[in-house]
């Protein structure tokens, strides 16, 4: 029988950098995920630094649940891509299907660790779509590449480190 998750024991950086590598590989580097959580806080935090955002970005990635969903999410994106999925699964997220909804359910149980705050700064994201995740959304509708969970998670890791930034500086 094949080790199990449980078996090796991982711990949450050993988990970070797969989570880190899997999003690098699919076009996310948490430095731009940082720049998003910049322009969320840099109107209310003077002396804010892109660096702080970079912190509080790998403070989110950190934490278990986070990462938990992101290694959820990319999965089915990576499944769906692969064609691994039977109908109308499959469709749905190639295309991204607007009442989905479940890509946005695991991003809120990202900025659900966070707060009320994470909530409000993931709407707008989502509705934004600023920077890495407008580039996945208009990615995403290439065919056969789905970015369906990943945007959503980019937008939730960003919204979450920005409530983090305001707990601790606001």
């Amino acid at each position: 029988m094949g080790k199990t998750y449980q078996d090796d024991r991982v711990n949450d950086t050993k988990t970070r950098d797969t989570v880190v590598k899997m999003m690098s590989e699919r076009g996310v580097e948490l430095s731009e995920i940082a720049e998003i959580t910049f322009d969320l806080q840099k109107k209310y935090i003077k002396e804010l630094t892109f660096e702080t955002c970079l912190e509080h970005v790998e403070r989110v990635v950190m934490k278990r649940e986070v990462q938990n969903a992101i290694l959820t999410g990319l999965e089915l994106d990576i499944f769906a891509e692969r064609g691994d999925m039977d109908e109308p699964l499959k469709s749905m997220l190639l295309n991204d299907y607007g009442l989905y909804g479940i890509d946005e359910v695991l991003a809120l149980a990202i900025v659900n660790v966070y707060g009320s705050i994470g909530f409000t700064n993931f709407g707008y994201v989502d509705k934004l779509k600023p920077g890495v995740i407008k580039k996945l959304d208009d990615e995403g509708k290439k065919e056969g590449v789905c970015h369906t969970f990943l945007d959503d998670i980019v937008g939730a890791i960003a919204a979450a480190a920005a409530s983090s930034i305001a707990h601790r500086y606001g």
